[in-house]
């Protein structure tokens, strides 16, 4: 399929769905790369093209915005990169109230997450600061005053080609973006570890295909588990397989069955990514610092042992909530988290999410797939 595809939802169809529903912000490279930001949900990337007429390559969960709700448990806009703050469940977990079970139908997004407007700090044609002060607290009962500034910035080929040390062939179309996210202590007291910390958690949504698969590459010599794939419910093999030996694991992302997975600082190779031939599509996501000797916050659904032996990277592929109950919309996520951030008042941390977008033939798209991934496209959809 190239660029362009009649079956496909265009860039230009979801930008007049979006605006339709609210103000937008489109950042637009030289080569054609176009991407769109709304300060409207968040500051959050809702999806970008390689170029004019092209696929448009995030999810956006029409459903939704067209339904006009807010302060659900989810208020799933969609969005290629979104943020939010970890860890999810646990004693310091963020997305349940005190005394609950961590169940499903107990978990609630904190309301500071995802509503209300973000606002402009300044803006170019290829990027944009947002700025958000928001206060949270977790189940153990501390709580947060936390400012934030997020820059998105528009990211070209040659950008491409330079941060993941990669030659793109003439046949590739190329969209990329980072999201540069800076969380301040905006309080009095220490972060700290005894009453839990905090993390930025960047999440990309992306449209689910029968063919689509996750890849995740590791180090097969790192210390302990290769893969926490227990977050909700062990993955069967029949869509989880890992490789140890060879180094990278493949995950369906069809968002037909609820499966959640992550790899921790001992084994992340600061890169992950997805591949659907059908689309001729392969995304990398890349995050900018090294995991290995930090702490990261533990999102398991569960009173941890460890609160603090979280993962770096994590996929998660949408599915059914429960037996005979909906998805969440039908959607697979590539995730990043920065680590626990222990920050004195007016103390800062910066976490990068870079995403990049190579639309093309498989011949070409192989070759970047096989460098920065670890893995052929042959072998990812074996």
């Amino acid at each position: 399929m190239s660029a362009h595809d009649d079956h496909a939802v265009t860039f230009e169809d979801d930008e007049a769905f979006l605006r339709a529903h609210g103000d937008l912000e489109r950042l637009t490279l030289p080569g054609g790369g176009r991407i769109l930001v709304s300060a409207k949900y968040q500051g959050r990337v809702m999806t970008s093209a390689v170029g004019a007429g092209g696929r448009s390559l995030g999810f956006v969960h029409r459903a939704f915005i067209e339904a006009g709700k807010s302060g659900t448990p989810f208020d799933n806009y969609g969005g290629e990169d979104r943020f939010w703050l970890g860890p999810e469940g646990g004693q310091f977990g963020l997305y349940f109230p005190r005394g609950s079970t961590f169940t499903f139908d107990e978990w609630q997004t904190p309301h500071e997450m995802q509503e209300g407007e973000w606002a402009v700090a300044r803006r170019t044609p290829t990027e944009i600061t947002f700025t958000h002060a928001m206060s949270v607290a977790n189940v153990s009962g501390a709580a947060f005053k936390v400012d934030v500034e997020r820059t998105v910035r528009a990211l070209d080929a040659q950008a491409a080609s330079s941060r993941l040390g990669i030659a793109i062939d003439a046949s590739i179309g190329c969209v990329g973006f980072e999201s540069v996210n800076r969380i301040t202590n905006a309080g009095e007291a220490l972060w700290d570890e005894r009453g839990g910390l905090v993390s930025v958690w960047i999440l990309g949504m992306f449209a689910p295909a029968p063919d689509a698969r996750i890849v995740i590459p590791f180090d097969p010599a790192g210390d302990g588990p290769v893969v926490n794939d227990r977050y909700f419910g062990k993955v069967p093999p029949a869509r989880l397989s890992v490789h140890e030996r060879e180094g990278y694991l493949v995950l369906s992302a069809d968002g037909h069955y609820r499966s959640k997975i992550g790899v921790g600082p001992s084994r992340v190779r600061q890169v992950a990514g997805s591949y659907s031939a059908s689309a001729n599509l392969l995304t990398i996501v890349q995050l900018d610092e090294s995991p290995k000797g930090q702490k990261y916050v533990n999102g398991m659904w569960e009173t941890q042992k460890e609160p603090y032996g979280g993962d770096v990277v994590n996929a998660y592929n949408d599915g059914p909530t429960g037996p005979g109950k909906p998805s969440l919309g039908g959607f697979y996520e590539l995730e990043t988290s920065s680590p626990a951030a222990a920050l004195a008042p007016h103390g800062s941390l910066v976490h990068t999410h870079r995403t990049f977008h190579f639309v093309g033939p498989r011949a070409s798209l192989d070759p970047i797939a096989r460098r920065v991934l670890g893995v052929s496209l042959d072998d990812v959809t074996r």
